[in-house]
């Protein structure tokens, strides 16, 4: 049968018409697909504390971290946040839930710093990477395999520049730092944590940087209270009762202490207030600086750390090299640096 003309164009021009939407469906089909199949991963993080003022402080900043990560590399990230309540069984509990469920990688801040071994076998065994924080585990534990990093600060170096703080107060105005004359710093010490690797570093390398620089010192007091302010405000209380204008220095291993210190003495109505130094520089603690409480603090970068367990996890997660996105990483530690923050240098 002869063909009428009108046939060469029409039957090539519906071919190519229900082509283009063939394609076109496809192509609508693939980004719906993408859309559906968009990366996720999955991040378990665990603290000793919630209510710690220093740990929340960090756990907001990742926070902020992941949601400007998820809108900038269109990725899904599932961040699953749990508190230790300051119980290791509890922790562990929570480690084992992250692990059975498939989570990419794991973030302990560790109620027992050295329980880190238990947790460490069973990750691997899993094969699924730790990044420890804040609490440094035992260094022996840290070498137990290659996917398991630490982020932190230096406790000597928060020690040391309590200690400067205390030593410039001085230097600046001897009269009003040694109230009683005698040429030497009568001072007490709120601890953090008996047995606590931190605790005991800032202890002793706050007043040792005092001594070094040639001041003399008395000790009056010490105590251990926990990192927390209602315990140190207790503990204040009874010094205060006990020891009075004696007192011309409180070293506090944290901040929380250090206004637990302040809280003492508004409570027993006292306008004169000794040196008070704190390490953390949160932001009730800027406050206090900014109203001449507290004489100064060591910013503990809350948001440094947060970046750089964030940038490890993430890495970890993706199958990167953390080294390439964490390139202060020594080895498998990042220490985030510190600085010391008075009434002069209070950020804006």
């Amino acid at each position: 049968m002869k063909k009428h003309p009108l046939m060469a164009f029409v039957l090539p021009l519906a071919a190519a018409v229900c082509l283009c939407a063939l394609t076109n469906g496809c192509a609508l089909q693939t980004s719906s697909e993408s859309e559906s199949h968009m990366r996720q991963i999955k991040i378990g993080m665990t603290l000793y504390r919630q209510d710690d003022t220093f740990i929340s402080t960090i756990q907001k900043n990742f926070e902020a971290i992941v949601k400007n990560r998820e809108a900038s590399e269109n990725v899904k990230i599932i961040v699953n946040i749990l508190d230790g309540k300051g119980n290791q069984g509890v922790q562990n509990d929570q480690v084992d839930k992250f692990l059975s469920q498939g989570y990419d990688v794991i973030c302990v801040n560790e109620v027992d710093r050295t329980a880190a071994s238990v947790i460490i076998d069973k990750a691997k065994s899993a094969d699924i990477p730790v990044v420890f924080f804040n609490r440094e585990p035992v260094e022996e534990d840290l070498q137990r395999w290659e996917k398991v990093y630490y982020v932190g600060s230096d406790a000597r170096e928060a020690g040391q520049m309590q200690g400067q703080v205390v030593v410039r107060a001085y230097q600046s105005s001897p009269q009003a730092v040694d109230r009683n004359g005698d040429g030497r710093l009568q001072y007490v010490m709120l601890e953090g944590e008996q047995g606590h690797q931190d605790a005991l570093i800032r202890t002793e390398y706050s007043v040792k940087e005092v001594t070094n620089a040639g001041v003399e010192v008395e000790k009056l007091a010490n105590e251990t209270a926990n990192w927390q302010r209602s315990q140190a405000s207790a503990i204040m209380s009874r010094w205060i009762e006990d020891l009075g204008d004696r007192i011309e220095v409180i070293f506090c291993n944290n901040d929380d202490m250090a206004l637990g210190a302040i809280d003492a003495y508004s409570a027993a109505e006292l306008d004169q207030l000794p040196v008070i130094v704190g390490i953390d520089a949160t932001p009730p603690a800027l406050e206090a600086i900014r109203d001449r409480t507290l004489t100064g603090s060591v910013l503990n970068d809350s948001k440094g750390q947060a970046e750089a367990i964030f940038n490890i996890a993430y890495a970890l997660a993706t199958g990167s090299d953390p080294k390439e996105s964490v390139p202060e990483l020594d080895g498998r530690y990042v220490w985030v640096p510190q600085k010391i923050v008075t009434f002069a240098n209070l950020p804006s």
